[in-house]
Protein backbone atom coordinates (compact mmCIF):
# COMPACT_ATOMS: atom_id res chain seq x y z
CA UNK A 1 0.00 0.00 0.00
CA UNK A 2 3.01 2.45 0.84
CA UNK A 3 4.39 2.00 -2.41
CA UNK A 4 1.24 2.88 -4.17
CA UNK A 5 0.49 5.97 -2.30
CA UNK A 6 4.08 7.42 -3.22
CA UNK A 7 2.99 5.93 -7.19
CA UNK A 8 -0.22 7.76 -7.64
CA UNK A 9 1.02 11.04 -5.67
CA UNK A 10 3.64 11.11 -8.24
CA UNK A 11 1.70 11.36 -11.15
CA UNK A 12 -0.42 13.59 -9.43
CA UNK A 13 2.36 15.91 -9.14
CA UNK A 14 3.30 15.57 -12.65
CA UNK A 15 -0.05 16.95 -13.91
CA UNK A 16 0.52 19.85 -11.66
CA UNK A 17 4.40 20.30 -12.79
CA UNK A 18 2.72 20.93 -16.26
CA UNK A 19 0.84 24.13 -15.55
CA UNK A 20 1.68 26.94 -18.45
CA UNK A 21 3.71 29.53 -16.61
CA UNK A 22 1.94 32.91 -17.22
CA UNK A 23 -1.88 32.69 -16.18
CA UNK A 24 -4.46 32.63 -18.85
CA UNK A 25 -6.03 36.00 -20.12
CA UNK A 26 -2.75 37.79 -19.10
CA UNK A 27 -1.76 40.48 -21.53
CA UNK A 28 1.98 39.51 -21.55
CA UNK A 29 4.97 41.54 -23.49
CA UNK A 30 6.01 41.20 -26.79
CA UNK A 31 9.28 40.80 -26.05
CA UNK A 32 9.31 37.84 -23.48
CA UNK A 33 13.65 38.06 -21.91
CA UNK A 34 14.42 38.09 -18.39
CA UNK A 35 17.06 39.99 -17.25
CA UNK A 36 18.99 39.11 -14.21
CA UNK A 37 21.55 39.91 -11.98
CA UNK A 38 23.91 37.00 -10.62
CA UNK A 39 26.59 37.54 -8.83
CA UNK A 40 30.15 36.16 -9.39
CA UNK A 41 30.76 34.76 -12.94
CA UNK A 42 30.91 31.50 -13.07
CA UNK A 43 33.65 29.28 -13.35
CA UNK A 44 31.94 26.83 -15.37
CA UNK A 45 28.84 25.35 -16.33
CA UNK A 46 29.56 21.73 -16.14
CA UNK A 47 27.31 21.03 -13.32
CA UNK A 48 30.18 18.22 -12.06
CA UNK A 49 33.08 20.93 -12.41
CA UNK A 50 31.20 24.24 -10.82
CA UNK A 51 30.47 25.59 -7.91
CA UNK A 52 28.78 28.22 -6.24
CA UNK A 53 25.10 29.96 -6.47
CA UNK A 54 25.50 31.77 -9.56
CA UNK A 55 26.64 28.95 -11.24
CA UNK A 56 23.56 26.55 -10.01
CA UNK A 57 21.31 29.50 -11.54
CA UNK A 58 21.73 29.07 -14.65
CA UNK A 59 22.42 25.39 -14.50
CA UNK A 60 18.49 24.95 -13.75
CA UNK A 61 17.58 26.60 -16.66
CA UNK A 62 20.19 24.61 -19.04
CA UNK A 63 19.46 21.03 -16.88
CA UNK A 64 16.78 19.14 -15.27
CA UNK A 65 17.73 16.41 -12.99
CA UNK A 66 14.99 13.31 -11.61
CA UNK A 67 13.52 16.28 -9.61
CA UNK A 68 12.44 19.56 -9.91
CA UNK A 69 11.07 22.37 -7.81
CA UNK A 70 7.61 23.84 -8.36
CA UNK A 71 7.68 28.28 -8.13
CA UNK A 72 7.00 27.97 -3.99
CA UNK A 73 10.02 24.77 -3.73
CA UNK A 74 7.62 22.03 -3.37
CA UNK A 75 9.01 19.25 -4.89
CA UNK A 76 8.40 18.04 -8.41
CA UNK A 77 8.99 15.90 -11.19
CA UNK A 78 11.58 15.99 -13.69
CA UNK A 79 12.99 13.79 -15.72
CA UNK A 80 11.45 11.12 -13.38
CA UNK A 81 7.53 11.17 -14.21
CA UNK A 82 6.98 8.66 -11.13
CA UNK A 83 9.34 6.36 -8.49
CA UNK A 84 8.83 3.85 -6.24
CA UNK A 85 10.75 3.24 -3.28
CA UNK A 86 11.29 -0.62 -1.80
CA UNK A 87 12.98 -1.94 0.26
CA UNK A 88 12.31 0.10 3.44
CA UNK A 89 14.00 3.09 1.76
CA UNK A 90 17.36 1.57 0.21
CA UNK A 91 16.06 1.25 -3.78
CA UNK A 92 14.49 3.77 -5.35
CA UNK A 93 13.08 2.86 -9.33
CA UNK A 94 12.68 5.97 -11.41
CA UNK A 95 10.56 6.16 -14.71
CA UNK A 96 11.59 8.67 -16.91
CA UNK A 97 9.28 10.57 -19.39
CA UNK A 98 9.75 8.90 -22.76
CA UNK A 99 9.03 12.37 -24.45
CA UNK A 100 12.41 13.36 -22.24
CA UNK A 101 15.28 15.22 -25.08
CA UNK A 102 18.47 16.90 -24.89
CA UNK A 103 18.76 20.32 -27.03
CA UNK A 104 20.17 18.42 -29.79
CA UNK A 105 17.10 16.22 -30.03
CA UNK A 106 18.16 12.84 -28.73
CA UNK A 107 16.37 11.05 -25.93
CA UNK A 108 17.34 11.13 -22.32
CA UNK A 109 17.50 7.94 -21.20
CA UNK A 110 18.44 6.15 -17.79
CA UNK A 111 21.72 5.47 -19.13
CA UNK A 112 22.42 9.60 -19.03
CA UNK A 113 22.06 9.16 -15.74
CA UNK A 114 24.48 6.25 -14.89
CA UNK A 115 26.90 7.97 -16.86
CA UNK A 116 27.10 11.22 -15.29
CA UNK A 117 26.78 9.46 -11.62
CA UNK A 118 29.70 7.51 -12.42
CA UNK A 119 31.52 10.61 -13.61
CA UNK A 120 31.13 13.06 -11.03
CA UNK A 121 32.01 9.89 -8.22
CA UNK A 122 35.21 9.01 -10.30
CA UNK A 123 38.37 10.91 -8.43
CA UNK A 124 39.56 11.60 -11.91
CA UNK A 125 36.65 14.55 -12.36
CA UNK A 126 37.83 15.99 -9.36
CA UNK A 127 34.44 17.64 -8.70
CA UNK A 128 33.89 18.96 -5.41
CA UNK A 129 30.89 17.61 -5.22
CA UNK A 130 31.16 14.24 -5.96
CA UNK A 131 30.28 13.88 -1.74
CA UNK A 132 26.27 15.05 -2.69
CA UNK A 133 25.91 11.30 -3.87
CA UNK A 134 27.41 9.62 -1.32
CA UNK A 135 23.54 7.37 -0.11
CA UNK A 136 24.30 5.60 -3.13
CA UNK A 137 25.76 2.33 -3.07
CA UNK A 138 29.78 2.36 -3.06
CA UNK A 139 29.75 6.12 -3.88
CA UNK A 140 32.27 6.73 -1.05
CA UNK A 141 34.73 3.66 -1.57
CA UNK A 142 34.83 5.14 -5.32
CA UNK A 143 35.34 8.65 -4.43
CA UNK A 144 38.35 7.31 -2.74
CA UNK A 145 39.74 5.25 -5.76
CA UNK A 146 38.73 2.26 -3.62
CA UNK A 147 36.56 0.49 -6.03
CA UNK A 148 36.01 1.29 -9.59
CA UNK A 149 32.83 3.41 -10.72
CA UNK A 150 30.93 0.67 -12.16
CA UNK A 151 30.38 -0.79 -8.43
CA UNK A 152 28.19 2.46 -8.19
CA UNK A 153 24.79 1.19 -7.25
CA UNK A 154 22.97 2.65 -9.65
CA UNK A 155 21.85 0.95 -13.21
CA UNK A 156 19.27 1.04 -15.92
CA UNK A 157 17.12 -1.65 -16.16
CA UNK A 158 16.40 -0.22 -19.94
CA UNK A 159 15.90 3.18 -21.58
CA UNK A 160 13.52 4.51 -19.09
CA UNK A 161 13.68 2.97 -16.36
CA UNK A 162 16.45 3.69 -13.34
CA UNK A 163 16.78 1.51 -10.42
CA UNK A 164 19.26 3.24 -7.44
CA UNK A 165 20.58 1.64 -4.59
CA UNK A 166 21.29 3.15 -1.23
CA UNK A 167 23.51 2.26 1.41
CA UNK A 168 20.76 2.94 4.20
CA UNK A 169 17.73 4.77 4.54
CA UNK A 170 18.35 8.56 3.08
CA UNK A 171 14.74 10.88 4.26
CA UNK A 172 16.54 13.91 2.15
CA UNK A 173 17.43 11.90 -1.34
CA UNK A 174 14.27 13.18 -3.10
CA UNK A 175 14.92 16.82 -2.47
CA UNK A 176 19.63 16.25 -2.65
CA UNK A 177 18.51 15.29 -6.53
CA UNK A 178 17.18 18.54 -7.66
CA UNK A 179 20.75 19.60 -7.04
CA UNK A 180 22.53 20.79 -10.19
CA UNK A 181 25.33 18.47 -9.96
CA UNK A 182 23.21 15.55 -10.15
CA UNK A 183 21.97 16.28 -13.70
CA UNK A 184 22.26 14.23 -16.37
CA UNK A 185 25.24 14.98 -18.74
CA UNK A 186 25.55 14.20 -22.23
CA UNK A 187 28.28 11.46 -23.06
CA UNK A 188 28.45 12.28 -26.62
CA UNK A 189 29.44 15.51 -26.39
CA UNK A 190 31.59 15.20 -23.11
CA UNK A 191 33.52 12.80 -24.29
CA UNK A 192 34.31 15.14 -27.82
CA UNK A 193 35.45 18.17 -26.72
CA UNK A 194 36.26 16.83 -22.85
CA UNK A 195 37.30 20.35 -20.54
CA UNK A 196 36.07 22.72 -23.12
CA UNK A 197 32.08 21.05 -23.53
CA UNK A 198 30.18 23.32 -21.39
CA UNK A 199 30.59 26.18 -24.07
CA UNK A 200 28.27 28.28 -26.61
CA UNK A 201 27.96 26.16 -29.22
CA UNK A 202 28.64 22.90 -27.53
CA UNK A 203 26.87 22.33 -25.17
CA UNK A 204 23.94 19.98 -24.79
CA UNK A 205 21.79 20.23 -22.45
CA UNK A 206 17.77 18.92 -21.47
CA UNK A 207 16.33 22.11 -19.46
CA UNK A 208 13.95 24.36 -20.87
CA UNK A 209 17.06 26.71 -22.44
CA UNK A 210 20.03 26.49 -24.53
CA UNK A 211 23.25 28.21 -24.24
CA UNK A 212 23.37 30.60 -26.80
CA UNK A 213 26.33 33.19 -25.67
CA UNK A 214 29.02 33.37 -23.17
CA UNK A 215 31.50 36.76 -22.78
CA UNK A 216 33.65 36.21 -19.94
CA UNK A 217 32.42 39.50 -17.31
CA UNK A 218 29.37 40.85 -19.86
CA UNK A 219 26.40 38.57 -19.71
CA UNK A 220 25.50 34.50 -20.55
CA UNK A 221 23.09 34.42 -22.59
CA UNK A 222 20.30 31.56 -22.92
CA UNK A 223 17.61 30.87 -25.55
CA UNK A 224 14.57 28.66 -24.83
CA UNK A 225 14.85 25.02 -25.92
CA UNK A 226 12.14 23.94 -28.55
CA UNK A 227 13.20 19.91 -27.33
CA UNK A 228 12.58 20.35 -24.02
CA UNK A 229 9.66 18.12 -22.99
CA UNK A 230 7.79 20.67 -21.60
CA UNK A 231 8.69 23.96 -24.00
CA UNK A 232 4.41 24.34 -24.79
CA UNK A 233 4.05 25.83 -21.44
CA UNK A 234 7.61 27.42 -21.55
CA UNK A 235 6.95 31.43 -21.72
CA UNK A 236 10.17 33.28 -21.83
CA UNK A 237 12.23 33.01 -25.54
CA UNK A 238 15.60 34.47 -23.56
CA UNK A 239 17.00 34.71 -20.57
CA UNK A 240 20.20 37.01 -19.97
CA UNK A 241 22.79 36.49 -16.83
CA UNK A 242 24.77 39.42 -15.91
CA UNK A 243 28.20 38.88 -13.22
CA UNK A 244 27.81 41.47 -11.59
CA UNK A 245 29.38 41.20 -8.67
CA UNK A 246 29.15 44.51 -7.39
CA UNK A 247 25.89 45.52 -5.60
CA UNK A 248 25.79 49.36 -6.12
CA UNK A 249 26.51 48.82 -9.94
CA UNK A 250 23.71 46.18 -9.82
CA UNK A 251 21.02 48.13 -8.33
CA UNK A 252 22.25 51.22 -10.79
CA UNK A 253 21.34 49.22 -13.69
CA UNK A 254 18.14 47.97 -12.10
CA UNK A 255 17.11 51.38 -11.82
CA UNK A 256 18.17 52.43 -14.86
CA UNK A 257 16.07 50.33 -16.66
CA UNK A 258 18.93 47.52 -17.92
CA UNK A 259 17.75 44.58 -15.26
CA UNK A 260 14.42 43.25 -14.16
CA UNK A 261 15.47 41.65 -11.12
CA UNK A 262 19.18 41.65 -9.07
CA UNK A 263 20.75 39.01 -6.87
CA UNK A 264 21.03 41.30 -3.72
CA UNK A 265 20.81 45.37 -2.97
CA UNK A 266 23.35 47.34 -0.81
CA UNK A 267 22.07 47.37 2.39
CA UNK A 268 23.13 51.26 2.82
CA UNK A 269 20.53 51.62 0.13
CA UNK A 270 17.48 49.95 1.81
CA UNK A 271 16.01 53.14 3.55
CA UNK A 272 16.10 54.87 -0.16
CA UNK A 273 14.38 51.65 -1.73
CA UNK A 274 11.87 51.87 1.07
CA UNK A 275 11.01 55.38 0.10
CA UNK A 276 10.96 55.14 -3.25
CA UNK A 277 10.40 51.74 -4.82
CA UNK A 278 8.42 49.49 -1.72
CA UNK A 279 6.77 47.20 -3.67
CA UNK A 280 9.69 45.77 -5.59
CA UNK A 281 11.69 45.13 -2.51
CA UNK A 282 11.37 41.29 -1.97
CA UNK A 283 12.84 40.10 1.71
CA UNK A 284 11.93 36.31 2.14
CA UNK A 285 13.53 33.43 4.80
CA UNK A 286 16.56 31.51 3.41
CA UNK A 287 18.21 28.48 4.21
CA UNK A 288 21.67 29.10 4.39
CA UNK A 289 24.77 30.29 6.84
CA UNK A 290 26.83 33.27 6.32
CA UNK A 291 30.27 32.68 8.21
CA UNK A 292 33.99 33.10 8.42
CA UNK A 293 36.09 29.89 7.67
CA UNK A 294 39.77 29.36 9.75
CA UNK A 295 42.70 27.98 8.02
CA UNK A 296 43.45 24.75 9.63
CA UNK A 297 46.21 23.59 7.55
CA UNK A 298 48.48 26.96 8.43
CA UNK A 299 49.21 28.90 11.71
CA UNK A 300 48.06 30.82 13.24
CA UNK A 301 45.28 28.46 13.50
CA UNK A 302 46.30 25.42 13.30
CA UNK A 303 46.12 23.54 16.51
CA UNK A 304 44.85 26.45 18.10
CA UNK A 305 41.27 26.26 18.87
CA UNK A 306 41.93 28.64 21.97
CA UNK A 307 42.96 31.27 19.19
CA UNK A 308 40.01 30.45 17.22
CA UNK A 309 37.14 30.91 20.02
CA UNK A 310 38.50 33.60 21.35
CA UNK A 311 37.76 35.30 17.71
CA UNK A 312 34.22 33.98 17.44
CA UNK A 313 33.17 35.06 20.80
CA UNK A 314 34.23 38.66 20.18
CA UNK A 315 32.14 39.09 17.62
CA UNK A 316 28.99 40.94 18.20
CA UNK A 317 26.11 39.45 15.62
CA UNK A 318 23.62 41.45 17.08
CA UNK A 319 25.58 44.64 15.47
CA UNK A 320 26.08 42.81 12.67
CA UNK A 321 22.03 42.29 12.02
CA UNK A 322 20.76 44.86 13.62
CA UNK A 323 22.90 48.09 12.42
CA UNK A 324 24.96 46.60 9.69
CA UNK A 325 22.62 44.51 7.93
CA UNK A 326 19.38 46.03 8.91
CA UNK A 327 17.53 43.28 6.35
CA UNK A 328 16.46 40.48 8.76
CA UNK A 329 19.07 38.57 9.12
CA UNK A 330 19.36 36.07 12.54
CA UNK A 331 22.89 36.04 14.17
CA UNK A 332 24.23 33.04 13.96
CA UNK A 333 25.28 31.22 17.34
CA UNK A 334 25.25 27.43 15.92
CA UNK A 335 25.96 26.00 12.06
CA UNK A 336 22.53 24.49 10.62
CA UNK A 337 19.78 27.27 10.29
CA UNK A 338 16.37 27.25 11.79
CA UNK A 339 13.70 26.18 9.63
CA UNK A 340 15.27 22.91 8.65
CA UNK A 341 13.18 20.16 8.26
CA UNK A 342 13.21 17.18 11.52
CA UNK A 343 15.74 19.26 13.67
CA UNK A 344 16.00 22.20 16.06
CA UNK A 345 19.03 23.98 15.77
CA UNK A 346 22.50 23.34 17.78
CA UNK A 347 23.69 26.47 19.65
CA UNK A 348 27.16 28.02 21.80
CA UNK A 349 26.76 27.42 25.28
CA UNK A 350 27.78 30.57 25.80
CA UNK A 351 24.98 32.44 24.04
CA UNK A 352 23.02 33.02 27.19
CA UNK A 353 26.23 34.70 28.31
CA UNK A 354 26.45 38.67 29.30
CA UNK A 355 28.33 40.62 26.67
CA UNK A 356 31.19 41.11 29.61
CA UNK A 357 31.35 38.15 30.15
CA UNK A 358 32.22 36.65 26.75
CA UNK A 359 34.72 39.13 26.82
CA UNK A 360 36.22 38.06 29.52
CA UNK A 361 36.63 34.67 28.49
CA UNK A 362 37.72 35.39 25.15
CA UNK A 363 40.53 37.76 26.45
CA UNK A 364 41.78 34.74 28.78
CA UNK A 365 41.58 32.71 25.92
CA UNK A 366 43.21 35.04 23.57
CA UNK A 367 46.33 35.35 26.14
CA UNK A 368 46.27 31.45 27.02
CA UNK A 369 46.58 31.44 23.07
CA UNK A 370 49.82 33.12 22.85
CA UNK A 371 48.98 36.65 22.31
CA UNK A 372 48.12 39.99 23.96
CA UNK A 373 47.96 44.01 23.39
CA UNK A 374 51.72 43.55 23.31
CA UNK A 375 51.66 40.92 21.23
CA UNK A 376 48.94 41.35 19.13
CA UNK A 377 47.61 38.64 16.67
CA UNK A 378 47.91 40.19 12.76
CA UNK A 379 45.84 38.20 10.92
CA UNK A 380 44.34 38.61 6.70
CA UNK A 381 40.14 38.73 5.97
CA UNK A 382 40.07 37.45 2.63
CA UNK A 383 36.71 37.97 0.69
CA UNK A 384 35.32 37.99 -2.74
CA UNK A 385 34.46 41.49 -3.97
CA UNK A 386 31.06 42.83 -2.83
CA UNK A 387 30.66 46.19 -0.82
CA UNK A 388 28.43 43.83 1.86
CA UNK A 389 31.10 41.32 2.33
CA UNK A 390 33.02 44.54 2.71
CA UNK A 391 31.08 46.18 5.85
CA UNK A 392 31.30 42.79 7.34
CA UNK A 393 34.63 42.73 7.04
CA UNK A 394 35.37 46.04 8.47
CA UNK A 395 32.92 45.77 11.24
CA UNK A 396 33.97 42.69 12.52
CA UNK A 397 37.77 43.75 12.41
CA UNK A 398 37.06 46.66 14.28
CA UNK A 399 35.38 44.81 17.11
CA UNK A 400 38.52 42.27 17.54
CA UNK A 401 40.63 44.89 17.79
CA UNK A 402 38.35 47.08 20.15
CA UNK A 403 37.99 43.52 22.32
CA UNK A 404 41.72 42.29 22.19
CA UNK A 405 43.75 44.40 19.70
CA UNK A 406 43.91 41.79 17.08
CA UNK A 407 45.35 43.91 13.94
CA UNK A 408 43.59 43.12 10.84
CA UNK A 409 43.88 43.20 7.29
CA UNK A 410 41.38 43.07 4.66
CA UNK A 411 41.90 41.27 1.19
CA UNK A 412 39.49 41.52 -1.66
CA UNK A 413 39.61 39.24 -4.13
CA UNK A 414 37.77 38.50 -8.01
CA UNK A 415 35.85 35.21 -7.30
CA UNK A 416 37.63 32.56 -8.93
CA UNK A 417 41.15 33.53 -7.23
CA UNK A 418 39.36 33.72 -4.01
CA UNK A 419 38.18 30.24 -4.69
CA UNK A 420 41.06 28.84 -5.57
CA UNK A 421 42.87 30.20 -2.76
CA UNK A 422 40.06 28.65 -0.57
CA UNK A 423 40.95 25.47 -1.66
CA UNK A 424 44.78 25.57 -1.90
CA UNK A 425 44.40 26.51 1.55
CA UNK A 426 48.07 28.21 0.95
CA UNK A 427 47.62 31.77 1.73
CA UNK A 428 43.94 32.05 3.30
CA UNK A 429 44.09 32.99 7.20
CA UNK A 430 40.26 33.48 7.79
CA UNK A 431 38.06 33.57 4.62
CA UNK A 432 34.03 35.01 4.16
CA UNK A 433 31.70 31.64 3.12
CA UNK A 434 28.10 31.17 2.76
CA UNK A 435 26.71 28.12 2.92
CA UNK A 436 23.09 27.75 1.12
CA UNK A 437 21.41 24.01 1.41
CA UNK A 438 21.36 22.10 -1.14
CA UNK A 439 18.18 20.02 0.01
CA UNK A 440 16.33 20.94 3.24
CA UNK A 441 17.91 18.57 5.73
CA UNK A 442 20.17 19.37 8.29
CA UNK A 443 23.20 16.72 6.55
CA UNK A 444 23.50 19.67 3.70
CA UNK A 445 25.13 21.42 6.02
CA UNK A 446 26.44 18.97 8.15
CA UNK A 447 28.16 17.41 5.18
CA UNK A 448 30.25 20.32 4.23
CA UNK A 449 32.62 19.85 7.30
CA UNK A 450 33.10 16.10 6.35
CA UNK A 451 36.91 15.92 6.40
CA UNK A 452 36.82 14.05 2.11
CA UNK A 453 33.97 17.22 1.28
CA UNK A 454 35.57 18.57 -1.70
CA UNK A 455 34.24 22.03 -0.30
CA UNK A 456 35.14 21.88 3.43
CA UNK A 457 37.68 24.91 2.66
CA UNK A 458 38.76 24.88 6.62
CA UNK A 459 40.05 21.67 6.32
CA UNK A 460 38.11 20.40 9.40
CA UNK A 461 39.35 16.94 10.04
CA UNK A 462 37.86 15.34 12.86
CA UNK A 463 37.25 11.31 12.44
CA UNK A 464 34.66 11.52 15.57
CA UNK A 465 32.54 14.19 13.58
CA UNK A 466 33.05 11.80 10.30
CA UNK A 467 32.00 8.86 11.87
CA UNK A 468 28.46 10.64 13.35
CA UNK A 469 27.52 11.43 9.74
CA UNK A 470 28.60 8.35 8.70
CA UNK A 471 26.19 6.93 11.44
CA UNK A 472 23.08 9.31 10.68
CA UNK A 473 23.31 8.42 6.87
CA UNK A 474 23.14 4.69 7.49
CA UNK A 475 19.61 5.57 10.75
CA UNK A 476 16.47 4.91 9.49
CA UNK A 477 14.93 6.15 12.81
CA UNK A 478 14.24 10.00 12.14
CA UNK A 479 14.79 10.91 16.11
CA UNK A 480 18.34 8.83 16.39
CA UNK A 481 19.48 10.36 12.97
CA UNK A 482 18.79 13.84 14.58
CA UNK A 483 20.41 13.11 17.80
CA UNK A 484 23.15 12.14 16.10
CA UNK A 485 23.58 15.22 13.64
CA UNK A 486 22.76 16.89 16.72
CA UNK A 487 25.84 15.39 18.40
CA UNK A 488 28.24 15.71 15.29
CA UNK A 489 27.05 19.82 15.19
CA UNK A 490 27.93 20.23 18.67
CA UNK A 491 31.46 18.32 18.14
CA UNK A 492 32.05 20.82 15.48
CA UNK A 493 31.18 23.74 17.02
CA UNK A 494 33.18 22.71 20.30
CA UNK A 495 36.09 22.31 17.62
CA UNK A 496 35.59 26.11 16.00
CA UNK A 497 36.40 25.06 12.82
CA UNK A 498 34.05 28.02 11.12
CA UNK A 499 32.82 31.24 12.76
CA UNK A 500 28.93 31.26 12.23
CA UNK A 501 27.80 34.91 11.93
CA UNK A 502 24.07 35.12 10.74
CA UNK A 503 21.67 33.43 8.78
CA UNK A 504 20.68 34.77 5.61
CA UNK A 505 17.58 36.08 4.02
CA UNK A 506 17.18 36.42 0.21
CA UNK A 507 17.24 39.89 -0.99
CA UNK A 508 16.01 40.89 -4.48
CA UNK A 509 14.78 43.71 -6.12
CA UNK A 510 12.38 43.27 -8.98
CA UNK A 511 10.14 44.80 -11.41
CA UNK A 512 6.85 44.77 -10.96
CA UNK A 513 6.52 43.22 -14.61
CA UNK A 514 8.04 40.22 -13.52
CA UNK A 515 5.35 37.20 -13.31
CA UNK A 516 5.89 33.83 -11.69
CA UNK A 517 8.70 34.74 -9.41
CA UNK A 518 7.56 33.11 -6.00
CA UNK A 519 9.63 33.89 -2.98
CA UNK A 520 10.78 30.69 -1.52
CA UNK A 521 13.07 28.84 1.19
CA UNK A 522 15.83 27.82 -1.43
CA UNK A 523 15.75 30.64 -3.65
CA UNK A 524 15.57 28.62 -6.30
CA UNK A 525 13.70 30.46 -9.22
CA UNK A 526 13.60 28.23 -12.85
CA UNK A 527 13.19 30.51 -15.33
CA UNK A 528 10.83 28.28 -17.32
CA UNK A 529 8.09 29.53 -14.13
CA UNK A 530 8.95 33.10 -15.34
CA UNK A 531 6.92 35.57 -17.88
CA UNK A 532 6.91 39.12 -18.41
CA UNK A 533 3.74 40.97 -18.65
CA UNK A 534 2.94 44.01 -20.85
CA UNK A 535 4.06 47.19 -19.79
Amino acid sequence: MGMMRVWIWVLALGVAASAAAAPAGLELAADQVFRRANGSEPQSLDPHKSEGVPASNIQRDLFEGLISEAPDGTLVPGVALSWEVERDGLLYRFHLRPEARWSNGDPVTAQDFVYAWRRILDPLTGSYYSQTLAPILNAEAIIRGEMPKERLGVRAIDDHTLEVELRGPTPYFLGLLTHSSTYPVHRATVEKYGEQWARPGRLVGNGAFVLQDWVVQSHIELRRNPHYWDDAHTTLDRVLYYPIEDASTALKRYRAGELDVTETFPITQLPWLRKHIPDEIRIAPYLGTYYYGFNLTRPPFRDNPKLRQALTMTVDREILTGKVLRTGEIPAYGWVPPGVQNYEPVEYEWKAWSKQQRLEVARRLYREAGYSRGNPLTVEIRYNTSENHKKIAVAIGAMWKKALGVRVRLVNEEWKVFLENRKQKQVTQIFRAGWIADYNDAYSFAELLHSRHGINDSGYDNPEYDALLEASAREPDPEKRKRLLQQAERIMLDDYPILPIYFYVSKHVIKPWVGGWVDNIMDHHYSKHIYIVKH
